[in-house]
């Protein structure tokens, strides 16, 4: 049951990695189109870096899942080996990611209210006036198609290879 933990440990990893990947690949566009939409609503584009909005790969949208999926593979590593740290490190970090992946998704379905809120906090004037929903959309729709349904496996494959290990393990 320790080897079926680690494949599923392994394809959350996967999982993770791929969100940097397609930020890397895709964000220059995603930009480029959220830019367009700060022109037609007459906002200066230099506000995004002027507040440090990303939509690449860099910073903390790279570090974070890349550390959970070094967590990730470094647990499989340890179920592969059939250590006896394996189900308790299973039991810490695939709850973590369970958790993490909820707030992820909640984040996501909440992203226009929670983007109004942040530019309210941050009392720049320029910001308050950006119309928060056509400008995220402008940026979504410059990600390709396929990204939707690679987000929806990707959220599937945390959480079932999630639950699966952590079941593993407990019947192991």
């Amino acid at each position: 049951m320790n080897m079926l933990a680690a494949v599923m440990q392994l394809l959350v990893a996967a999982a993770f990695v791929s969100i940097p990947v397609v930020r890397h690949r895709f964000g220059p566009a995603a930009k480029a189109a959220a830019v367009a939409e700060l022109r037609r609503q007459d906002v200066r584009p230099e506000v995004l870096e002027e507040n440090r909005l990303r939509f690449d790969a860099g910073g903390h949208e790279t570090a974070a899942p890349v550390a959970v999926a070094a967590v990730m593979t470094a647990t499989a590593a340890f179920n592969f080996a059939g250590a006896d740290l394996a189900q308790l490190l299973t039991w810490i970090f695939s709850s973590l990611v369970l958790l993490m992946n909820a707030g992820i998704v909640y984040s996501n379905l909440t992203a226009v209210k929670s983007v109004e809120a942040a530019f309210r906090r941050k009392s720049d004037p320029e910001l308050a006036r950006i119309k928060v929903a056509p400008f995220l959309q402008a940026a979504e729709n410059a990600f390709p198609h396929w990204v939707r349904a690679q987000t929806y496996l990707r959220n599937t494959t945390v959480f079932a290879g999630s639950a699966v290990a952590l079941i593993a393990v407990s019947l192991g």
